[in-house]
């Protein structure tokens, strides 16, 4: 047995040792490769225009000496690539570079720089700590405590990255948020817990050179200063009965080995003696609790332990004295209960319990916040933090504040917790290997502003709770269960809102003068089609595919007499199918139609570069530097014939030629969407041959062309983007695997809706925390 152990554990290390060393092969081959194939070819064609500080675009290739130094930069190939592939580079105008050279330099970039095993669990990815961006901080306000607290318009923007507004690395926290999370702290606790009006305070504060002095000392300037045993009064009137501060403002100097000592009595009564730590030059605060009676009251500071020994034999003189700098007394009368009346269904679903003869303060605190705190965080909240809780509000109450004021400074302290404006995730350990599965509440986090952009639910917190939420089948129910939901709406508005890029629909104004049936409401309307139309998809659980060719939409009147549509009564939105009319899908939808267009015409560069960025994911390089856009150049005629003089320029052809012909397909809606047939007195011309050489007429046969031939290509755009909406990270190289993964599942299961958001869900860049590589 044991032999054949051994024999089993040398058959392991051996492929350990060949998977090792086959890794170390194919680097080795690699380096070979790029030293004997691909850096000649680099030098030949790039490295003359791309070198050194003064490279052509920003672009420096000739530091790249090994295979090592190219992985390091894996962006930046990832942009050669593009430019190579397209034609674009190198220019016109400088070296040609042959088409075997130019397949044999892409498909070894490609396969070098962006190869990934998929056959092992690949990089997950690494996000950073994310913050609750300004819709899920507003959301998990409403659904914490029940207060819709819109942060108002000085609260510091969202940055945005890779598109959306809930990228951890962009999402930071400057000084000027945090004070507004503690101002809108301050006004959402006292919304939300009503607490009675504040109780009178009374406050009163001496000098030591102003209280009456007997014995040894002497005042110096506002200070008294007390050189042998002595007395410092003074009696003040107390306006009521209940709990005081005194603070006393001392100093000292040691002798004997000890410090000087202060006896404070109240009306002849020893209250404390202190020893006196601080100094003449630098006095200390000492605080003393007092419980007062109505009336007049006596406070006495005796100093108690003078010594003194004059200097002798060359020894210095030791003398202890005690230095009374200032006073104050503070006291806030007992606040009255709350009047149940001002109590609201608000305030009785957070203050769930009370001090009673049978429940004590600490103990109804507790149960107040237990469930508050956990909601808060997401996560059941530790004891430790729940006992700091408990203590600064027992600490409040003690000092004078009612029971309703101390939960609103508790629940103050929740709202500027980083456990509740971070979506904290802690080492679980739960799972073996590098890449650890993220607990059951961090998934439950992670899914509910992924689909809700706000904190879980309680069926959400139940099944984490049983650590029954990781369960792939119960996670594909809760799935299915929250894209119905009606809190799926903010999932719509934030994902689809950004990556239809309809944001810039409230910053685009068109021409009044040519376009005067545009008006906020009809922004408004057509905003809340492209939602309402994708909803419908999403909940209905169609093909992703309807996004393109969908034959349908939702109208009401208004929009409908917009659009040119008949048969469309009253102001609900309802399902209204366009047989027999020029549209279908998102593309020809106004409010996509106007975020793409100018504010004079429409823009088939930006209506192509729609298209290939967001529905088939192969977005154009930048423009070159130095070229003029196409109002401020020389060209004329229509505007194809000005375009078609723009691509004629050999630094614009290669991009123009990909986004023109997608653009001009859609040129018979005009720049609000409309439809039309002809510009002025010219017929529109929406015909172009299509990158892969294929002719369509308008946009119907485009987006059957789609439809048909770049299946994939949209599930795999749309895959991307909602795996960075719903990791919030960019991806890297390495997901790949995941996104080739999800696309499968797709073909597979007819394009479902459904099927796209469960295969994120349950995909490992979504469940595990991975590492970050450096560049």
């Amino acid at each position: 047995m044991f032999r054949k152990l051994l024999g089993m554990g040398s058959l392991l290390a051996l492929v350990g040792w060949l998977a090792i060393h086959s890794v170390a092969a194919d680097i080795s081959e690699r380096e070979t490769e790029f030293r004997a194939v691909i850096r000649p070819i680099l030098d030949k064609t790039c490295v003359g225009c791309h070198s050194g500080a003064d490279a052509d675009g920003g672009l420096a290739l000739n530091h790249f000496a090994t295979f090592k130094t190219v992985l390091k930069e894996r962006r930046t190939w990832e942009k050669v690539i593009q430019r190579v592939q397209i034609g674009d580079m190198p220019p016109k105008d400088a070296d040609p570079l042959s088409a075997s050279d130019r397949k044999r330099l892409v498909d070894w970039l490609q396969s070098a720089i962006l190869d990934v095993d998929c056959g092992k669990t690949p990089n997950p990815g690494s996000v950073t700590l994310r913050r609750l961006n300004r819709s899920e901080y507003r959301n998990t306000v409403r659904d914490l405590v029940g207060i819709d607290f819109e942060p108002a318009d000085d609260f510091p923007g969202d940055d945005v990255g890779y598109g959306f507004d809930n990228i951890g690395d962009v999402l930071t926290l400057p000084p000027i948020l945090m004070e507004k999370y503690l101002s809108a702290a301050d006004e959402i606790s006292r919304r939300a817990i009503i607490a009675p009006e504040p109780s009178p305070e009374y406050e009163v504060s001496y000098k030591g050179s102003q209280l009456t002095f007997a014995g040894g000392g002497n005042k110096v300037e506002s200070r008294l200063d007390f050189y042998s045993k002595g007395t410092a009064t003074f009696s003040e009137q107390a306006p009521w009965a209940g709990s005081y501060l005194l603070e006393v403002n001392a100093g000292g100097s040691a002798a004997g080995g000890e410090p000087a000592k202060m006896l404070i009595t109240l009306d002849d009564k020893k209250v404390r003696e202190v020893a006196v730590t601080g100094t003449v030059k630098d006095p200390k605060t000492i605080s003393i609790p007092l419980t007062l009676k109505a009336g007049k009251r006596t406070i006495k500071f005796e100093f108690t332990n003078d010594y003194y020994v004059a200097a002798k034999d060359g020894k210095p003189a030791e003398d202890r004295n005690l230095y009374l700098f200032d006073l104050k007394l503070t006291g806030r009368k007992q606040s009255s209960k709350l009047d149940p009346e001002k109590r609201t269904p608000i305030h009785k679903a957070i203050v769930i319990a009370e001090p009673s003869p049978t429940v004590k303060v600490d103990e109804a605190i507790r149960k107040v916040f237990q469930p508050l705190a956990s909601r808060a965080f997401r996560r059941p909240v530790l004891k430790e933090e729940l006992d700091r809780l408990v203590g600064l509000m027992s600490r409040a109450i003690e000092e004078g504040d009612s029971y309703e004021a101390a939960l609103q400074l508790g629940l103050q302290a929740l709202l500027v917790s980083p456990h509740f404006l971070f979506k904290v995730e802690q080492p679980s350990g739960l799972s073996p290997g590098p890449f650890p599965k993220i607990n059951d509440f961090e998934l439950a986090t992670r899914l509910s502003y992924f689909l809700w952009s706000t904190m879980p639910d309680d069926r959400l917190f139940q099944l984490a709770f049983k650590r029954e939420l990781s369960k792939p089948d119960v996670l594909a129910s809760e799935v299915k269960r929250m894209i119905k939901d009606g809190r799926a709406n903010e999932f719509v508005e934030n994902f689809a809102g950004q990556w239809l890029t309809l944001r810039k629909l409230d910053l685009f104004e068109p021409n009044s003068k040519m376009f005067p049936s545009w008006n906020d409401q009809i922004r408004k309307l057509l905003r809340r089609e492209t939602f309402t139309f994708f909803a419908g998809v999403m909940r209905e659980d169609m093909s992703i595919l309807t996004l393109l060719d969908g034959d349908f939409t939702y109208l009401n009147e208004e929009l409908a007499r917009f659009y040119g549509i008949p048969g469309v009564q009253g102001e609900k939105f309802q399902k209204v199918s366009l047989k027999g009319q020029p549209r279908m899908g998102l593309l020809t939808q106004g409010s996509i139609l106007a975020v793409t267009s100018n504010p004079t015409r429409t823009s088939p560069v930006k209506r192509g570069k729609f298209i290939l960025e967001n529905i088939v994911g192969t977005p154009p390089p930048p423009a070159p530097p130095g070229v003029p856009e196409l109002e401020k150049g020389e060209l004329k005629g229509t505007l194809r014939e000005r375009m078609e003089q723009h691509r004629s320029n050999p630094a614009c052809a290669a991009c123009h030629k990909l986004m023109d012909p997608l653009g001009f397909a859609l040129e018979n809606y005009d720049t609000i969407g409309r439809w039309r047939t002809t510009e002025g007195s010219q017929k529109i011309d929406s015909s172009g041959v299509l990158p892969d050489g294929s002719t369509v007429k308008n946009a119907g046969e485009l987006i059957r062309h789609l439809r048909k031939n770049q299946a994939d290509a949209f599930a795999r755009c749309l895959t991307e983007k909602m795996l960075t909406f719903a990791t919030g990270r960019g991806l890297e190289y390495y997901d790949r695997c995941t996104v080739d993964k999800i696309v499968s599942k797709l073909s597979q299961n007819d394009y479902r809706f459904s099927t796209l958001v469960t295969e994120i869900v349950l995909s490992d860049p979504f469940q595990r925390r991975g590492e970050r590589e450096e560049p």
